[in-house]
Formats: C-alpha cells, sequence, structure tokens
C-alpha cells in the first residue's frame, strides 16, 4: 500500500509540470543521471562497471602481474601478494585488476599520508566512479585515559576535522547506494563505527507529493542530528517563512524542501558546493523527485530501541556499582553512578550524548564481546568486495597490534569507575576478526613479509621487478668496519662533486650526532635526524637536503620519513652486520630502495661479517637488478634519474630565531589574546591544508601550534 500511496502521490505531482518540466523531470529520473548523484540523492540503481582513465597501458612486468592477480581472483584465490619494487608501477596494476573484476574495493594503507597519495591516483585513474577517502578524522586525539600510580584521569581531548569527517560520510554512503565504489582507508577502518544497517534505516526518504507536515520534517531532522540554526552549516538546517533548508553531513550540497497544506511541493539542489565560500545568491538549484538524508552522525540511538537500551545500560550500571560497593571501592562506584546518569539523561533528551560510542554495545544490541560494526561491515553490504593492503609488511604488524593498545587502556579505566564494562566492546577489530571479515585480498608490498608470503604462497605470488622508467636497484658492496670513516668521508666527497646527495644510517641517536659532528668538521653540510628532532625541523631538514643545503643526512631509522629523494645517490649502512629491527632483511631491501630513483644509486654496508640478513637483502636487490637490466637490453632503455619537482607546497615553514607562525611575528608582543588570535588563523590553515590532502603542510603546521600553545 504504501509503495502505491507514493506512486498516486509522484504521479499527481508530475500532472501539475508543464510539458517543459515533465520533460526535464524524466530526463532527470533516467538511471544515467540518477547514478551520477553521490550520497543524498539515493537510488536503487548501482554500478559494476569501472572504468580506467589513463594514457598509459600495461607494460614492463605489468602484464603477466595484472593476469596473474585477475586468474587467481576469478579461481577464487583468497590470499595474493603483489611483490612490486618501488617505481613499477604497482598502484596502476592493481586498477587494472579492479577494472577487469568490477567489485567494490577497499584499500588499506598504513597512514594518512600514504593513503591520500593512494587516493588522488585512484581519483585520476577513476574519474567516472565513486572513489572515497576514510581516515580518522581528528586533526588532535588525546584518548580518554587513567594513571592510577598518580591518580590522573585524562579526559579525551580532540579537534574533528570538519573535512575528513565529510569525506567519511561520503564514503559509507556510497556504500549504501551503489556498486563502483573504491574507499582509499588507514588502519582506522576497523574501529567501531555503528550499525550501517541503522544507519541506514535511521534515515529520511522523502519525495514530490509526499504526505509530511513541518512539525514532521522538523522533528525528522532533529531525530537525524541536525541542528537549527540561523547560520547554514554542514550537518545543519534552518526554516523560512517558505521552506527548510538542510546542508547534509557530505558537506557537498545545499538541499531546499518546500512543503505546501501538508505535502512536499518541491525539493530543490544545489551541488558541489564550497562551504568556505558559500554564497547562496550564486548558486544554482535543479529540481529533483526524490533524495535520502543520512544521518549527521553515525551513532544515534533509534527511537524505538532506545528506550530499551536505556534500561540495559542502567542494568549494567548497577550491576556494576554493586560490585565495587562489595569489593569495597564505593568512590569507584560513586565516580560511575554520576558518570553514567548524567550521559543515560542526555541520550533520552537528545538521543546523542559525548562519547556516546562507548555505549554502542547496548545501543547495538550486541552481546558482551561481540565485535563492533566498523567500515568492513559496510562493505559486506554488497555481495562481495575485494580488499587490497598496501604497504602489507607495515599494514598487517599494525592491524595486529591495535586491539591490544586500546584493550588495556579500556580496562583500566573500568577498574577505577570511569566506564561501565561494556566500554570494552567500543575497540577495534582483532585481527582474527578482521580476518574473518574480509574475502580475496592482495597485499601489496616491495618487501612482503612471512605472513603474506605463506598465505598466498607460490600460486598467488604475482612479482612485478621492472620499472617502465629503465632505473635499476643500486649496486652494492660491503667493506670491513675499519677505517669506514675516511672511506665514507672519500665517498661522499665524490657524489659532492657529482651535486648527488647521500644518506647514512646508524644504530643510535648519538653515534648519529657524533658522525654529523665529525663531517661538519671535514667542511660537509651535514645534519641529522633522529626520533627526538621535531617532525617540523625534520621536514624542513628534508627539504634543505633537496635544495642542497645539505649534502648528507645522518639517521638512526629514515625509512619512517617517507624519502622520496632522487637526489641520494649513496648510502651507507654503519654497523649493517648488527642484526635487529634496524638491520633485518626487510629494512635493509627498504633502505636500499632509497637509492634505486638515482641512476648512479650505491650502497655501502660497513661490516666485519655477512649476516643472513645481509645475504639475503643483496641477494634480493641483485636479483631485481637483473631483471631490470634485461628488460633494458631487450627494449634499448637506457635510464635517467627521476625528476622531482620541489614545489612550494612541499616548503616547511622556516624556523628562524624570531617566533613566527603563520606570517605572524609573535616575537613583538606577549598578549594572550593576540596569541589565541593567531591560533585560530593556525587552525584554518591547517583546515585549509588537510582539505588538499596534504598532510605533511597539516602535521608542520600542527608542530607550530604546539610550540604557540605554549605561549598562552
Amino acid at each position: 500500500m504504501d509503495s502505491e500511496r507514493r506512486l498516486s502521490d509522484q504521479l499527481a505531482a508530475f500532472s501539475s509540470y508543464s510539458a517543459e518540466w515533465a520533460e526535464k523531470a524524466a530526463r532527470e529520473q533516467s538511471t544515467a543521471y540518477r547514478a551520477s548523484k553521490s550520497n543524498v540523492c539515493q537510488t536503487n540503481f548501482t554500478f559494476t562497471l569501472f572504468k580506467l582513465t589513463s594514457k598509459f597501458k600495461p607494460t614492463g612486468d605489468q602484464p603477466q602481474a595484472i593476469e596473474k592477480l585477475v586468474a587467481g581472483l576469478k579461481s577464487g584465490l583468497k590470499h595474493q601478494t603483489l611483490l612490486g619494487v618501488t617505481g613499477s608501477g604497482k598502484t596502476f596494476s592493481i586498477a587494472n585488476v579492479i577494472t577487469e573484476i568490477k567489485k567494490p574495493t577497499l584499500v588499506i594503507s598504513p597512514n594518512k599520508t600514504l593513503a591520500a597519495q593512494l587516493y588522488q591516483e585512484f581519483k585520476e585513474f577513476f574519474p567516472q566512479n565513486s572513489v572515497h577517502y576514510f581516515v580518522s578524522y581528528y586533526d588532535y586525539y588525546q584518548p580518554e585515559a587513567y594513571i592510577p600510580h598518580t591518580n590522573t584521569y585524562i579526559e579525551k581531548d580532540a579537534r574533528i576535522n570538519e573535512e575528513i569527517d565529510k569525506l567519511r560520510h561520503a564514503a559509507t554512503q556510497a556504500l549504501l547506494t551503489r556498486d563502483d565504489v573504491i574507499i582509499v582507508a588507514s588502519v582506522s577502518c576497523i574501529y567501531n563505527l555503528g550499525s550501517p544497517e541503522e544507519y541506514k534505516k535511521m534515515s529520511l526518504e522523502i519525495y514530490e507529493g509526499q504526505k509530511m507536515t513541518g512539525a514532521e520534517l522538523h522533528k525528522n531532522l532533529i531525530r537525524l542530528q541536525y541542528a537549527q540554526d540561523i547560520e547554514l552549516k554542514r550537518g545543519k538546517f534552518r526554516k523560512t517563512s517558505e521552506e527548510f533548508e538542510l546542508i547534509p553531513a557530505t558537506g557537498d550540497r545545499l538541499i531546499k524542501v518546500k512543503i505546501l497544506n501538508n505535502k512536499i511541493k518541491k525539493i530543490s539542489v544545489a551541488e558541489n558546493i564550497d562551504l568556505e565560500a558559500l554564497d547562496f545568491g550564486d548558486l544554482k538549484y535543479h529540481r529533483i523527485i526524490e533524495t535520502k538524508i543520512f544521518p549527521a552522525k553515525y551513532w544515534i540511538a533509534p527511537q524505538n530501541k532506545l528506550s530499551i537500551a536505556l534500561s540495559n545500560i542502567k542494568a549494567e550500571l548497577d550491576k556494576h556499582i554493586k560490585k565495587l560497593k562489595k569489593d569495597g571501592r564505593s568512590e569507584e562506584a560513586w565516580r560511575l553512578k554520576e558518570r553514567t546518569e548524567l550521559d543515560l539523561e542526555m541520550i533520552k533528551q537528545t538521543g546523542y550524548c559525548h562519547g556516546i560510542e562507548n555505549y554502542s554495545c547496548h545501543l547495538d544490541f550486541r552481546s558482551p564481546g561481540d565485535p563492533p560494526y566498523t567500515m568492513l561491515d559496510f562493505f559486506k553490504t554488497k555481495k562481495d568486495f575485494l580488499t587490497i593492503i598496501d604497504e602489507s609488511h607495515i599494514t598487517i604488524p599494525q592491524i595486529r597490534g591495535m586491539f591490544h593498545g586500546d584493550h588495556s587502556r579500556k580496562s583500566t579505566l573500568i577498574e577505577h569507575g570511569f566506564r561501565l564494562p561494556s566500554a570494552i566492546d567500543n575497540r577495534p577489530l582483532k585481527f582474527e576478526e578482521f580476518s574473518e571479515r574480509v574475502n580475496q585480498v592482495i597485499y601489496v608490498s616491495a618487501t612482503p613479509k612471512t605472513f603474506e608470503l605463506k598465505k598466498s604462497g607460490r600460486k598467488g605470488l604475482a612479482e612485478q621487478l621492472v620499472r617502465p622508467t629503465g632505473l635499476l636497484d643500486p649496486t652494492i658492496e660491503v667493506l670491513p668496519t675499519e677505517g669506514q670513516i675516511p672511506h665514507l668521508i672519500s665517498e661522499i666527497k665524490k657524489r659532492i662533486a657529482k651535486k648527488q646527495r647521500v644518506l647514512v644510517t646508524t644504530l643510535t641517536k648519538r653515534m648519529a650526532e657524533d658522525l654529523s659532528e665529525h663531517l661538519a668538521n671535514e667542511k660537509i653540510k651535514v645534519n641529522y635526524i633522529h626520533s627526538e628532532i621535531k617532525t617540523l625541523k625534520r621536514l624542513e631538514i628534508i627539504h634543505d637536503l633537496r635544495l642542497g643545503n645539505y649534502d648528507v643526512i645522518v639517521g638512526v631509522n629514515l625509512l619512517r620519513e617517507g624519502l622520496d629523494l632522487p637526489e641520494v645517490s649513496l648510502i651507507a649502512i654503519l654497523d649493517a652486520d648488527k642484526e635487529g629491527f634496524l638491520r633485518n632483511t626487510t629494512t635493509l631491501i627498504q633502505t636500499m630502495g632509497r637509492a634505486a630513483r638515482n641512476v648512479d644509486g650505491h650502497i655501502v654496508m660497513y661490516a666485519n661479517k655477512k649476516t643472513k640478513s645481509m645475504e639475503a637483502a643483496t641477494k634480493e636487490t641483485l636479483r631485481r637488478r637483473k631483471a631490470q637490466e634485461r628488460y633494458n637490453l631487450k627494449n634499448k632503455i637506457t635510464p635517467t634519474t627521476v625528476y622531482k619537482e620541489i614545489k612550494k607546497s612541499d616548503l616547511p615553514a622556516s624556523a628562524t630565531p624570531k617566533v613566527i607562525y603563520a606570517g605572524y611575528d609573535f616575537s613583538k608582543t606577549s598578549e594572550e589574546l593576540s596569541v589565541k588570535k593567531k591560533l585560530e588563523e593556525l587552525q584554518k590553515e591547517t583546515s585549509k591544508a588537510i582539505k588538499k590532502l596534504d598532510f605533511e603542510r597539516a602535521m608542520v603546521i600542527r608542530e607550530q601550534i604546539k610550540e604557540l600553545r605554549k605561549l598562552v
């Protein structure tokens, strides 16, 4: 009956249109038009077609790698590994695999910066499809914690970045509305997100001719956590004398709903709006027949289940208070009662409270110990999906470790009466739970670990050792430690003469500092990097190396910097025979790869013996080099050094004796009001950087903010 009434209402609405408008409405109702609408304009139409756009065709090792991965997926292999050297075009190969397989795809990256790079690449490869970005939405995040031995409670302190929150909502809504979806995510995708079914059920469908009063629409928007405000922003609405105006959680459009005689008379949408430069007079609206408005927040208690959920929370509270009192912990019992009852009242009145995710076990009606709903559950609303784990040698250990750190912190909060025991179930997935939720997986890495290789087996391993540019892996030599410093200085000066750069890795911070001092005494422009050097300074040192202000960087672990330095032709590894994290096979291969962007790339390992890690890393690097040499000879390719432009956007703010931030000189004044004003300016700069997905710049500004806060 509902569908018949709805069809009748829509036909009645159509009958009032002019012939011209009826033609336009029919055009808008076409599947092509409707499929082009993302997020809010919900339709039942779904895509299965991925259209790859690129001026390049697979070359080198790419065709055979793509063919093998596609064949493995079609034959039902659950685990495969793409072992691809840096610069071989792994992302392009994966894009070709997605095109062939035609499945919604989740790409997991180890951090925001790498995820942003992948997101931009996939956006360029698939401009006609739905490519999204899903990472932690905090500019900064201090989790709730308690330190028993100092009796210190640390309240959760976080700043949510509106731009990233907008992108997160766009990603989850895309999964509920279409099939041609690629989501590039960080490991935050295994954290509690709320039930996709409830998120979908809580959404509001509206259409022209629908019977609805203004009061009912107002009530529904409040239920979806949209705030009424004179100033229209993302997740807010306002009511004029004639219509409702709202901006959904995705922040990419403005919807107008006109109600007349208790019916929806007209729905208009202005798309691709810029919230920072919103001028309502310049917006262009088009009329649509129907739309779906998703919740403004992820955790919203459904009204029909709310009273039951609140009763269950209250029952758990009463039970745990009795236990605490029985154990002689009256202070903890009093604290828990006061905090929880305040939250319950907030949820009862508004459907939401600060920290509502800690009650998600009750709100989702999950049994104790059950895993939370995550991004993977949104993917499971599809029949099938593909998972790509990028830089798997880093990402897999991260996924493994997420649960344990969170569990330890929450257990302490529960023990001391800051949270109910059920808060333990607001958590990331355990690795076993993650594995159960993914179907077919492709691990991507230049140095896959035993886990990936064992899971994939020989049948599931695809290698991509050839770079289309022709660049070779570096040459390698092992020299004794006796006389290593004079030899190193001699090699450095040879590279300086060619205007090339050098990286030197040591085992300790003290060694890095001492060696830097010694090289400086030899009139070599040098600096060092280790964990005690702040992010701002590290980025500045790296940038100065590229400019030639330094010729050498000495560091303990230069891998974590994400260095892409084509100017570097020599890498010296001191104490290469000291087995451990910094000198294992994977780390050595990754370190050697830093010199693979320069045609003169060379590695010197100073050691008194050859360890198994050294032998394995050398053997693998030489194997890759020979494969590239054969390809170059066959295709008559002469390798040349990669050119990478030094962009202005890559420049960190200069460190100077003056206290300068975002163009303001704070050394001239210490007025607190002035400092706070400039802090606001910096927050805006951070938002702009994140909007451009320039996380390196955002990280620099964040360091400036930390320093500036010390002045307040």
